[in-house]
């Protein structure tokens, strides 16, 4: 039989009840409550950004929602149409759409399934730290510039404008903006106006609804207005009821164009997912696994698939909400989803008169707090490959607009390339002894060697075929340091690893200084290292100069040898 912590580990849900009984229900049903306000007119909006009709967001809303919070291992997260999965979803399926016969909802379902399965694949199996390989300042210059590009692309539709979708973004741009002249005022009136009403309500009074109070009012004075008769876009008519079943056009040539787009969406979204679950359980001290967050957003995905919604993701501001409203666990994203289901059963005809002014409005105030130029200034003091990885980036992604999947993965590459070239650059230092007693960089501090016929080299890294042809050439010029080297000893507590690439080039080095009258020592060698030796049967050869555990004992044992010599 399962134990419980597998069983809960398996099924995270059925540790609700101990944590409703340890604080209760209300903060769970009140935080629902809260986003939901939020969701729905959210859900509309990140379903226009993906270029999809507004009910396939409330679609997205309902059972997604719920599956991802039942399989989650973080409670408050709340899962759902967002911004950036969004443009993402409108970068990929719109190229497609004469491919797919103009079915972009069906190309939004397969993108859906296949982003799902490859965070499910990796959940199940153990490979979330696969993603990690985006290195933080990287995925900034990616979030930076998508934001940008939501932005350009939201702020035609705030003014009423009509703007077409190509391959050139910025001409786009530029050319819905060359229709100036012919500004619809009251969309100009709406959008601009429920833009300040957001911003101001988020500054003035912050635990206010600002979203639902908006658009809700907005709503009420587009209809009393008479804004759609007057020329006004409006949502118009949303379906009601229970989202259709619904099953992804499987063609293999849609599943190969759409793959890459797939991988970049489960990369992204689930970035999305783990910073907002990092934040929210670092401060509840609730534990979360990043595994199990991975299968509860992959199924939560492929659910999405099969109920006629869209791609979906945690949401940093609705987690958020749910957090300062004191929720504990995953009921709250069940109260939200109720919330949804009662919107698409009742409610959908008072969408009507919803101007889409509005939703832009929306977007752009959600997207204005993912803008943090900052950072990447802070990346470029830190450390210039992670300045230069962030830069580009930003740039590529800007550059590939609107297929920004492109730039994602321009900075995926970017950030392989430069862990792999920082580690063909490890740190290595020759040695002298410090004043504290310590051998420390005999350069920075500027020690003598310990004796003139020793040197002692520090080598900061794993042994491996990456660093293997680094380590032989700092060997090689420590044995030539100063005149009349005998041993060359290697403080070897920073060599936490060792593969066969480095054991060939350590037996092909102990060759060769034997043959120059030299000897190679080593201290601080860690145990997975010497069994590593030992099934090599190199041990055997070097064990009785290799066994010292520090610099000291070391030249203790070696020192009297060379004297005698």
């Amino acid at each position: 039989m399962l134990s419980t912590s597998r069983l809960h580990r398996l099924l995270p849900f059925l540790a609700w009840p101990a944590q409703w009984r340890a604080g209760g229900v209300r903060g769970d049903l009140l935080a629902g409550l809260t986003v939901a306000l939020v969701m729905v007119p959210q859900a509309l909006a990140y379903a226009k950004l993906a270029g999809l009709p507004p009910h396939v967001g409330l679609y997205a809303a309902l059972i997604p929602a719920v599956v991802a919070a039942l399989f989650g291992s973080c409670g408050q997260l709340s899962t759902g149409p967002v911004a950036l999965t969004g443009l993402l979803v409108g970068a990929s399926i719109l190229p497609l759409a004469g491919q797919a016969g103009g079915d972009l909802v069906g190309l939004a379902l397969l993108l859906a399934l296949l982003s799902g399965l490859i965070q499910l694949g990796l959940g199940v199996l153990r490979l979330g730290w696969l993603l990690n390989l985006l290195s933080v300042p990287v995925l900034m210059g990616f979030v930076n510039a998508a934001a940008l590009i939501i932005c350009l692309t939201q702020i035609p539709p705030l003014l009423g404008l009509a703007m077409t979708s190509s391959q050139h973004l910025v001409l786009d741009f530029a050319n819905a903006l060359g229709g100036v002249a012919a500004l619809h005022l009251p969309a100009v009136a709406f959008g601009l106006g429920s833009l300040a009403a957001l911003l101001v309500l988020k500054r003035l009074w912050p635990r206010l609804p600002g979203v639902p109070l908006v658009v809700a009012g907005a709503t009420a004075l587009s209809a009393w207005t008479g804004f759609e008769a007057g020329g006004g876009a409006v949502v118009g008519a949303v379906p009601g009821g229970l989202p259709a079943l619904s099953l992804p056009p499987l063609r293999p040539e849609l599943i190969a164009a759409v793959l890459p787009a797939a991988f970049v969406i489960a990369m992204v979204s689930f970035m999305e997912a783990t910073s907002s679950a990092k934040l929210i359980c670092g401060r509840t001290r609730q534990a979360w696994s990043q595994d199990q967050e991975l299968i509860g957003q992959g199924l939560a995905k492929i659910s999405a698939a099969f109920s006629s919604g869209m791609p979906v993701s945690a949401s940093f501001s609705r987690s958020a909400l749910n957090y300062v409203n004191e929720a504990r666990s995953g009921l709250s994203s069940l109260v939200t989803a109720a919330v949804v289901l009662l919107t698409l059963l009742y409610l959908t005809p008072l969408l009507w008169h919803l101007p889409k002014p509005v939703l832009a409005a929306v977007i752009l105030q959600a997207v204005v707090s993912l803008i943090d130029l900052k950072v990447l200034a802070r990346a470029w003091r830190s450390s210039r490959d992670d300045g230069a990885g962030a830069a580009v980036t930003f740039v590529a992604t800007l550059a590939f607009a609107p297929n920004i999947q492109n730039g994602i993965l321009t900075g995926l590459m970017l950030s392989l390339a430069l862990l792999v070239y920082r580690s063909m650059r490890p740190r290595v230092a020759l040695l002298g002894l410090h004043a504290d007693g310590t051998y420390r960089d005999r350069e920075r501090f500027e020690l003598p060697h310990p004796h003139p016929a020793l040197v002692i080299l520090r080598f900061d890294s794993p042994l491996s075929f990456v660093t293997a042809a680094t380590f032989e050439d700092a060997m090689l010029g420590a044995a030539r340091a100063q005149p009349g080297v005998k041993i060359v000893l290697v403080s070897a507590a920073g060599i936490n690893d060792i593969d066969a690439t480095g054991l060939h080039t350590l037996a092909g080095l102990f060759e060769r200084f034997h043959a120059q009258g030299q000897s190679i020592a080593f201290c601080g060698l860690k145990k997975q290292v010497i069994d590593a030796m030992e099934r090599d049967g190199l041990w055997a050869r070097i064990g009785e100069r290799a066994n010292y555990r520090t610099e000291h004992q070391a030249l203790d044992a070696l020192l009297p040898a060379l004297a005698e010599a």
